[in-house]
Parts: structure tokens; C-alpha cells; sequence
């Protein structure tokens, strides 16, 4: 499938102008060139002849901006995605969290849920789970919805149960789901202590104290002076010695608010210190 160019620095600029008019999504600090590729492959997917048509229909059909939302956005993430990391939380981080009477933690950008999913089964495991609420939160509806269900596809559970296994996990994975069809759906009990909620994280304020945030592979879609923005939101929303995990390709490093924390460990876990 070749890839088409037909968005222009400019006209970029003036739609991403008319979305924040109508609807009040912000998506004018994204990073320009990741942005610029997921607004021609729409054009693409969508068979749009010329940006402007792409326009037109953003602006005079309301129905279409959820279908825009979803390929604007990345959705890409998988249960126990790096289990190194996954690892540090059941070994070190979690046994500190478990001596909170309560827990809360926010799960920013959840796309599908799969990173929640994991969560809650490594809460389960280490039992956290029944004082623990899992705040899972993204900018669009139709992902927290599928994510709600609890349900992905079945020929994703191979991999899913490597980095289970990878990230110290002990039990039969297939025991968390049961498969229907083409499709796993993970039990209902999971989902009990979660709350999937949209929230955009370039215009929605705090609205918890966490001990724990996970935002990991978001901010790299973001420029300079978004990412610090959405640094002061997590560092409103955290609870002193809490802690804030990036993803891989993401750092606290020379943000605003770099001097509140000291980074954990290579896993790109911080904690605050003031």
C-alpha cells in the first residue's frame, strides 16, 4: 500500500484549528511529523481525493470525528509489553505501594486497556487487587470502550502469555480469560476495580491523588512544550514518594519539573521526591 502526501504544512495547521474550535480537541502541540503521516493515511484509508475533502467532512459531519479520533491517535499496545519492566513492578514497586492502606493508580492514554488488564492481574497476584482502583483513561471513547469488554483477539494470547511468563508471572495465563470464537475475554472480576473514563490530557485538568501513574509511549507523539504540560498534570495528580512510569523513549530529563523527582531506574520509572 503506498502512502499518499497530500496534507500540506499549512493546511495542517488550519484544520487542527478548526478541530479545536468545534469540538475542543487540542492536537495542535502533536508532533507535527507523526501527525502529518496519520492525516494522509487517513486520506488514504478513507479514499479522500484532497485535503480538503478530509476537511469538509470534519467540519460538516459531527458523526465523523470519533472515526478521525481513532486513526489520529496511536493505539498500539499489547498485555505485559516490555516485561522487564512489568517485572519491577511485581518485585519492587508494588510491595512499597502495598503498605498504603488504599491505592490508586491512573493509567493515562489506555488505548484498548491492555495495560490495565495487566495490571490488575499483577495486583491479583501480589494481593493489592481489592485496595487498589485502576483509573484507565484516553482521549478517545471508542477505544475505552472496547476496553471496558475486556475482550482482544485470541491469536494475540501466544505472545501475551510470553511476557506474562517474561515478567515473572507464575500461572497458567489462559486461567484470566476464557476463549469464544476468534476473540479471549477476560473475566469480569478484573475489570471490577477499574474505571475507564475519557480524559484528554492537553486540556482536562488533575482529578485524584495516585501513587502510582503509568503514561508510556504517549509523550513521544508529543512537542517540547506539550510534554512539560502534561509533566505538571502527573506531578498535580501524584502523591509524594509516588511513583510515574514512561515508556522506553521518554524522560523526565530536563522537563520543568525534573528537580521533584530522581529517576528509579533504567526502566524509566521515576519517583517524586518533593
Amino acid at each position: 500500500m503506498v502512502e499518499l502526501d497530500i496534507v500540506k504544512n499549512d493546511d495542517m495547521e488550519m484544520l487542527l484549528k478548526d478541530i479545536s474550535h468545534l469540538y475542543g480537541y487540542d492536537f495542535t502541540q502533536y508532533s507535527k511529523a507523526s501527525l502529518k503521516r496519520r492525516l494522509n493515511r487517513i486520506c488514504m484509508l478513507d479514499k479522500f481525493t484532497s485535503f480538503a475533502e478530509l476537511r469538509y467532512r470534519l467540519i460538516h459531519d459531527s458523526t465523523y470525528l470519533s472515526r478521525f479520533i481513532e486513526e489520529i491517535t496511536v493505539n498500539v499496545t499489547e498485555m505485559f509489553r516490555d516485561p522487564h519492566f512489568y517485572a519491577t513492578l511485581r518485585h519492587h514497586i508494588l510491595p512499597i505501594l502495598g503498605t498504603y492502606p488504599f491505592i490508586r493508580i491512573w493509567v493515562a492514554g489506555c488505548s484498548t486497556g491492555e495495560e490495565a488488564y495487566s495490571l490488575a492481574i499483577l495486583l491479583k497476584e501480589t494481593n493489592l487487587f481489592d485496595k487498589t482502583l485502576i483509573y484507565a483513561t484516553d482521549i478517545n471513547p471508542s477505544v475505552l470502550e472496547k476496553a471496558s469488554k475486556g475482550i482482544f483477539p485470541l491469536n494475540h494470547m501466544k505472545q501475551y502469555s510470553r511476557n506474562y511468563i517474561l515478567s515473572g508471572g507464575k500461572n497458567d495465563f489462559s486461567s484470566y480469560y476464557v476463549s469464544m470464537y476468534d476473540v479471549a475475554k477476560f473475566h469480569s472480576n478484573l475489570s471490577s476495580r477499574m474505571i475507564f473514563s475519557t480524559h484528554n490530557l492537553v486540556s482536562d485538568s488533575s482529578f485524584n491523588e495516585f501513587q502510582l501513574i503509568l503514561c508510556r509511549n504517549v509523550l513521544i507523539y508529543f512537542d517540547k512544550d506539550l510534554q512539560n504540560k502534561v509533566f505538571k498534570l502527573f506531578d498535580d495528580s501524584l502523591q509524594p514518594l509516588g511513583f510515574l512510569a514512561l515508556g522506553a523513549k521518554e524522560t523526565l530529563r530536563f522537563s520543568n519539573v525534573e528537580h521533584h523527582y530522581k529517576q528509579w531506574n533504567e526502566d524509566r520509572i521515576w519517583k517524586k521526591i518533593s
